[in-house]
């Protein structure tokens, strides 16, 4: 970690969170506020961007193991306002990015109405036969969250809580603002040779259900174990969830060599397998994953984004060190 903030286009700061039976042990690098100089922290807010995928994903499962919706209930049985050539989609396939809607993207410093996100795209046509390939789009986790919305007839943001409180994720939220809760980790451009530049609050409301949940590097990790754990879905919900397809990946991709499940993936590294998601955004990146006992957790963070679309070579170097503690995962010191 020590190395990773020392590069030239390295995250100032980095956390990682490594929970064995109920124990934690936190090593930070570096800072998450260059103003002050002080160390990231366990309980400081930070934007976990794609990782909120894994909540929109468990809302819909919990759903599911009610009995409204099912996973092959469709858009158009649920959603029937949105485009005609989408109704044969199903939730499953929006879960696991083989529905192959249009993705689309928002000015992250624009007001948006959340629900409205997929009229950007609504006129793109299907970019292949649902259910035939694996395409990572943002635009299928608004839809997972707007059939939430169909089916409860309340605002997602409620299912959403009735999940994450019970669970003691007390600094977990979904904001439609800008501004972060303080105290929180300050996220960064990083652009050599220009300073890194302060982009932590950007708005949120372009992302909502796909990438919008602010919450600290603790809270995560608990998450984790009961979605990737066997805890959180019924038996028969839980085999679909981990109905992986080879080489999908999460954006930016995991440690080791990806697949692809329902809003998670599997994390093949040298050292065992881990059930879990990524994610980033201008100034975050982020990993939370346990191992399929749910017994242990992983969370690594960044204040940097760490894409490839972005960078070139930070996020391989984000992977490595990210395998490296999943391979401390397993030791009991």
């Amino acid at each position: 970690m020590d190395r990773l903030v020392a590069q030239d286009d390295g995250p100032p700061g980095a956390i990682a969170l490594l929970t064995r039976h109920g124990r934690t042990q936190v090593y930070t690098a570096g800072t998450g506020d260059l103003t002050t100089g002080k160390p990231p922290r366990p309980d400081d807010r930070l934007r976990v961007a794609g990782v909120s995928k894994a909540y929109s994903g468990a809302v819909a499962l919990r759903l599911v193991d009610r009995g409204l919706p099912a996973l092959d209930d469709t858009i158009g049985e649920r959603l029937p306002r949105l485009p005609k050539a989408w109704h044969a989609v199903t939730l499953l396939q929006l879960l696991r990015h083989t529905s192959s809607l249009a993705d689309y993207s928002a000015d992250p410093r624009h007001r948006f109405d959340s629900r409205r996100l997929l009229d950007f795209v609504a006129g793109e046509p299907l970019r292949f036969a649902p259910g035939s390939l694996y395409a990572y789009a943002n635009s299928d986790n608004i839809a997972v969250a707007l059939m939430a919305e169909a089916v409860t007839g309340r605002r997602y943001e409620e299912p959403l809580t009735e999940l994450v409180r019970p669970a003691g994720l007390r600094r977990t939220s979904l904001p439609q603002g800008y501004r972060m809760p303080e105290p929180y980790i300050h996220g960064y451009d990083v652009s050599p040779p220009a300073e890194p530049e302060d982009v932590s609050e950007l708005g949120a409301s372009g992302s909502w259900a796909s990438g919008g949940i602010v919450t600290t590097p603790a809270e995560p990790g608990a998450f984790t174990s009961a979605y990737g754990g066997p805890s959180l879905a019924s038996a028969g919900t839980r085999k679909e969830q981990l109905g992986f397809l080879p080489g999908g990946a999460s954006e930016p991709a995991g440690p080791g060599t990806n697949a692809a499940g329902a809003a998670i993936f599997r994390y093949t590294t040298r050292c065992g397998e881990l059930y879990g998601h990524t994610g980033n955004t201008p100034g975050y990146t982020l990993l939370a994953a346990s191992t399929p006992d749910g017994a242990r957790s992983l969370v690594f963070a960044v204040d940097t984004q760490g894409d490839k679309a972005v960078k070139a070579r930070l996020p391989a170097r984000l992977r490595t060190v990210q395998e490296d503690f999943a391979c401390a995962l397993p030791g009991d010191r």
